[in-house]
């Protein structure tokens, strides 16, 4: 009974100074690096009453890994929100880690991993040799909201994520209407451009597409243009979840958009010329650029509705391609 007694009150001091560490080594940053020594002590040996949530990056210049340093990122963002907004009794529940390829290669090996970024979660009670829970990136996504939910899912723990200021957006903001109001005071004497009502569409339309492909939550995010399979090396242009998005998704949404849009003015082109002739009205002259090029209205009209079927497709096929199981398509699967 006395050695039962003994090995108690000892287990539990040996967990308290384990706490007590964790929280010394993140009463300075928001996360613990790893090295061999602490990662047997703190995450692999018991007794241990609390989680780990443990990324496994590659954030050398050397190792290409284009989407660990945007991850990284974002992990720190959950990390550092953790500390600042959770009660003491969640901070002492929840600790986060990072392992470096660089830093620490054998907790790597130890791992079998061969692959970054990886966000493992190491429970309370998870023996040594059995495999933890792994974040699925490729479902999920990897931005902040998705690993708090990750993190609520796993340890019932909710962070609260706050990201820290940006003011690039402002500064841009600024600069393009300071840019503004100096040409106008340049154009003064002949603000007859500010009527053109082909101007104004156009800039109306680019506006439209430019937030309808995602560019302000390029801006807040700061995502990376493409990233590379892992396995097959190939780069991927279109990331696989709704939850995440990539640079040159926008661009490729943002220009089936136009060619979408450019399709509709075509047709509606086509339509006014044939009622421009039936009225026979050749007096009336045309503001539209399209009156540039003499294209017969039905050959309009037929590439205008080309270009709707065709672009839209493409639309759907990339809608399809990041919300799984969705079940129509139109020209292409």
């Amino acid at each position: 009974m006395l050695l039962i007694v003994a090995f108690a009150l000892f287990s539990s001091a040996q967990l308290e100074e384990k706490v007590q560490n964790l929280l010394d080594l993140t009463s300075r940053t928001s996360i613990v690096k790893f090295n061999m020594d602490k990662w047997k002590n703190l995450v692999r040996m018991q007794p241990r009453n609390y989680s780990m949530m443990v990324m496994f990056t590659a954030l050398s210049q050397g190792v290409n890994c284009p989407i660990c340093k945007p991850a990284y990122d974002e992990f720190m963002i959950v990390a550092n929100s953790h500390r600042y907004t959770s009660t003491d009794g969640d901070r002492r529940k929840v600790f986060f880690g990072v392992v470096d390829y660089e830093e620490a290669p054998q907790i790597f090996q130890q791992m079998n991993l061969n692959t970054a970024p990886i966000l493992y979660h190491f429970g309370p009670k998870l023996a040594a040799k059995k495999r933890p829970e792994q974040m699925d990136f490729q479902r999920q996504g990897f931005d902040a909201d998705a690993i708090a939910r990750f993190v609520s899912d796993q340890t019932e723990v909710h962070v609260r994520v706050i990201r820290p200021p940006n003011y690039t957006a402002p500064v841009v903001i600024g600069l393009f209407v300071s840019l503004l109001l100096g040409m106008l005071y340049m154009k003064r004497n002949s603000l007859d451009f500010l009527l053109n009502r082909t101007i104004w569409g156009v800039v109306c339309l680019a506006i439209t597409f430019i937030f309808m492909s995602g560019q302000m939550w390029n801006h807040i995010r700061g995502p990376p243009f493409m990233i590379t399979n892992p396995n097959t090396k190939e780069p991927s242009f279109i990331h696989g979840s709704t939850q995440f998005q990539l640079i040159a998704e926008t661009y490729i949404v943002g220009v089936l958009y136009a060619l979408v849009a450019v399709g509709f003015i075509f047709v509606n082109e086509a339509a006014d010329q044939t009622n421009d002739k039936d009225k026979k009205d050749k007096n009336k002259k045309s503001t539209n650029p399209l009156a540039l090029f003499s294209i017969p209205p039905n050959t309009l009209a037929i590439i205008g509705l080309v270009s709707i079927c065709v672009f839209f497709s493409f639309l759907l096929s990339v809608f399809r391609s990041k919300y799984r199981g969705y079940p129509y398509s139109f020209l292409f699967a």
